[in-house]
Parts: structure tokens; sequence; C-alpha cells
């Protein structure tokens, strides 16, 4: 038939379609479903089938938080699927790999704004995944191993490294990317001895700076498995059903607020998951592993938005509205130095988001460039600064805006909302900011110099300028911070 398309991968035949000049196929298994015996378990390889098995529908999403309802996939518990899009299955391309964000607790490869066509139709082979998240993915109990989320991104690329070239994609330059949650992962990835090998190149965009300690981690799983009145074990996790565990995560994140005493600064902008420096998976945080070298044979592109804060005030209900109270709090919480002195002039709820942008994400992000420079590795900053004019304006460059802007899905998915209608304006940075992905997957170089002694940053704006790092006030500030595992406080 003229709209579909087959690959033969070592696990067997697929049957995909042909949609605009590529070939697409979605819901690939590269783990066996973890429930039943796998439930909690490192991922395990898929068996080889018989006969033409489809990829025409994405696979359901993993259990995952109700905060946001992010839908798609046939349901079922086949959540450890990806997506190939591919210009030409008998080339040699660069591949793509995107891991999606979502505050490790939810989020999947299927929501429309991670259609990956435009970036495929730029000359690469594009692939999108699903890990688990939450307490499935994340939680660290008794009896299973930790950071299994990572652990599925990993099952992920070794498929990748034995299948991708039956779709067109060059085993030999991989290039993983992802955003929030997803650049976290990312970060991970170089951190990981396991990942060592199946990645030539990295993409981290808006880092969150929250990796747990042990500690923090497993008292985090005792309030998870006490919500559900069982221990904080894979044995009694198991016995609860996977789409109720979920609920667990959103009861212990509502209430985090009531624990800081405990744990701290993540409750003050509640985020009960994350990776676990755990010693044998995740050896060490990424800024100390790439510090150390561990990724110098590996180009690293990272960045962030100017206003990455202003998307969760918006969520909050603070936004235009946050009082020199609870700008002050923020300033305690969070700030490692002087603030208001650092920035003079800046209001109250300027300052607001300053501090919670920088802790979150800005400075976790040029950090890793920092450390990959450090460690001997080569690395190229970005920030970007374009006001997007959707949501009447407010929200700036805010958290997010990379999404469609990268992957040139600026009509559909969630994260469009925040671009309006597509201008002319919208188009061009798109097209600027997709070329500087693609040249950098298959070349190593983005298209501006790496960052050095100079600090020299892309900026996507209207008009894109290299600057040296436009916010050096911030750099100053946290510029002896080193983003360490969070620990489990004293405090009762």
């Amino acid at each position: 038939m003229a709209n579909t398309a087959h690959v033969r991968t070592p696990s067997g035949v697929l049957s995909g379609t042909r949609e605009a000049g590529l070939a697409v196929f979605r819901g690939v298994p590269f783990a066996q479903p973890p429930v039943g015996a796998l439930r909690f378990a490192a991922p395990h390889p898929v068996p080889a089938w018989e006969g033409v098995r489809p990829a025409l529908a994405f696979g359901p999403p993993p259990p995952q938080s109700g905060v946001l309802a992010t839908g798609g996939g046939d349901g079922g518990d086949d959540w450890l699927t990806l997506n190939v899009w591919t210009p030409d299955p008998a080339a040699r391309l660069p591949v793509m790999v995107w891991i999606p964000g979502g505050g490790y607790a939810m989020g999947h490869s299927g929501l429309p704004d991670y259609d990956a066509a435009h970036l495929a139709a730029t000359g690469a082979v594009v692939v999108t995944l699903n890990y688990r998240h939450g307490v499935e993915g994340f939680a660290h109990i008794g009896g299973a191993p930790a950071n299994r989320g990572l652990l599925d991104q990993v099952a992920a690329l070794e498929w990748v490294r034995d299948a991708v070239a039956a779709f067109g994609g060059d085993p030999g330059n991989v290039t993983v990317f992802g955003q929030s949650a997803g650049g976290g992962s990312v970060a991970a990835l170089l951190a990981m001895p396991r990942a060592a090998g199946l990645l030539h190149r990295a993409i981290a965009q808006s880092v969150p700076g929250t990796f747990f300690s042990p500690a923090l981690a497993a008292d985090l799983a005792a309030a998870f498995a006490a919500e559900l009145g069982v221990a904080p074990t894979a044995a009694d996790l198991a016995a609860v059903e996977p789409d109720l565990l979920p609920a667990a995560g959103d009861a212990v994140f509502a209430k985090m607020t009531h624990r800081s005493k405990e744990w701290g600064r993540i409750t003050y902008r509640p985020i009960p998951f994350a990776p676990v420096v755990d010693g044998e998976v995740l050896p060490c945080t990424p800024w100390e592993a790439l510090a150390a070298g561990a990724a110098r044979d590996i180009p690293l592109l990272a960045g962030h938005t100017r206003e990455e804060h202003r998307l969760f005030s918006l969520i909050d209900g603070v936004l235009g509205q946050v009082t020199r109270e609870q700008a002050d709090t923020a300033l305690a919480v969070l700030a490692p130095g002087d603030y208001r002195a650092a920035f003079p002039h800046a209001t109250d709820e300027e300052l607001y988001e300053l501090v919670n942008g920088d802790w979150l994400f800005r400075m976790p992000s040029l950090h890793l460039a920092e450390a990959q420079t450090a460690g001997g590795g080569r690395a190229h900053l970005f920030e970007l600064t374009w006001p997007a004019p959707g949501m009447g304006g407010a929200l700036g460059a805010c958290h997010g805006l990379d999404v469609p802007l990268v992957f040139g899905n600026l009509a559909s998915g969630q994260t469009a909302m925040l671009i309006g209608e597509p201008s002319p304006e919208a188009q061009a940075l798109s097209a600027r900011m997709r070329r500087a992905w693609t040249a950098f997957a298959a070349t190593g170089d983005p298209g501006w110099p790496a960052y050095d002694g100079r600090r020299l940053t892309q900026v996507f704006d209207a008009s894109p300028a290299l600057l040296p790092y436009p916010e050096e006030a911030s750099r100053l500030l946290w510029r002896d911070h080193t983003f360490p595992a969070l620990p489990l406080l004293t405090g009762k």
C-alpha cells in the first residue's frame, strides 16, 4: 500500500505510515510492559515476534500525576514504547532522541507538542520515548533498583543503538535532547555509567537543579506508601493497581509545605520526584560528574529561557500579585546571596521571579555548561529571550516556550498556547532554533562559539545575538553554589 512503510528490526518487522514525505512508526515497544512480575524492576528486552507488527498508534501513557491530564494512546500497560520519524529508511542520518519533561511525574511522547515531523524533515531520524514517572519510576523503595525511569531511558537508547539503522539512522551519531525533567534526564544520562557509549551529543534545556539524596528520597517514598497504607517496598506497592499509584504522589505533593523541616527547599516549590544520587545507577550529580570529565567527549548544548518561573506563578495564581512578604520568603529560602543588593532597582515581583527561576532552572543549566567546560569538554550555551505574545504577553520567555519553537509545532499542543497566533516572527525564530538543534545533532556545532572564559551565549529573540552571558548578576550570586544532592534534614 502506498501509505504504509515497513522496516525489519532485530525484534521483527514493523508496519508504519507515510506522512508528508516521512515514514512514521508509533508505539514501538523497546521493553516489556513493567507490570506483574516485572513491576518496579529494571526494564526487560522485548521478545522477538513473528509476522508484521503494526506501529500505527502511540503507546499508552505511563501512570502519572492527575495534576495535568495528558491523554493519548490506546490504554493498556505497554507503557515503554517509542516513536520514530524518518525521512529515508535507506539513509544514514543523525539521530535525535527526545525525552519528555513533566516534573518526573507526568508527560508522554504521544502529545501533539512532540510531533517530530518538522524536525525530521530537516534531515534527521527523530525518536520520542516514554519512561516511568512518579512512584513507578522514581520512588526510592526497598527491593527495587533506583531511578527506574532513567533505566527506561537507557533501555530506549539501547534499542536505538541496535535498531535505528533500519530506520535510516546512524547509531554512531545519537543526540539525546530534552526539556525540564527531560533536560534533567539528559544531564543524568551524562553521569550514568550505564549510558556510556549510547549517546554522542546532548542538548539539555531548562535543567532542574533538584536531585535527591537516598535519605531524602526514602523518606518521601515512605510518605507515598503511607498514603496507601502499605510499606515502602516493591512487594507492597506492587499490590496497588498502577492507575491508583499516582494519587499517592499527588496527595504528598498537596501536603509538602507541612514537611519543610525535614524536606527543606523542595517543599517551597513542591517537588516530590527527582533522580536519586544512589551511588550506583547515578553515582553522583551531573555537575560533579561533568566537572570530573565524565562527558568530555560528548558535546553539550545547554540553556534556559529568561522568565523561567512566570508560568508557575500563573499556575499558582500569584502572577502580577507578588507581595513583599512573598518575595522575602522566596529570597530567604532559595537565594545564595543578596538579591536586593544585586538587583537594586528590581520590584518585589521581579525579585520573586528571578530567585525562583534561578534556583529551579537558569543556574542549574548554566552550571551544567560550566561543569562540562571545567571537565575538559565542550559546551554551547543559549538563552531564549523572545517575549511570546500568547496568554496576553504576560509570560514573556517562560518555561516551556522553547518546546514548540524547537519542534516547529506553533499551532498544536499545549505549549503552542504560549505563542498564540503563529506570526512570521515566530516562524522565523522556530526555523532558526530547529536549524541550530539539527546542525548540532549532525556535527556537534550549533552555529556559535563554545562557552569559555568569554561566556559567549546565543540569545534567541526576534533578532538573534551572540553576547556575553546576559544574566551576569545572577551568575555572580550563584557562582559558588554546587547544586548538591538534596539532603534529608534533621528537624521535625
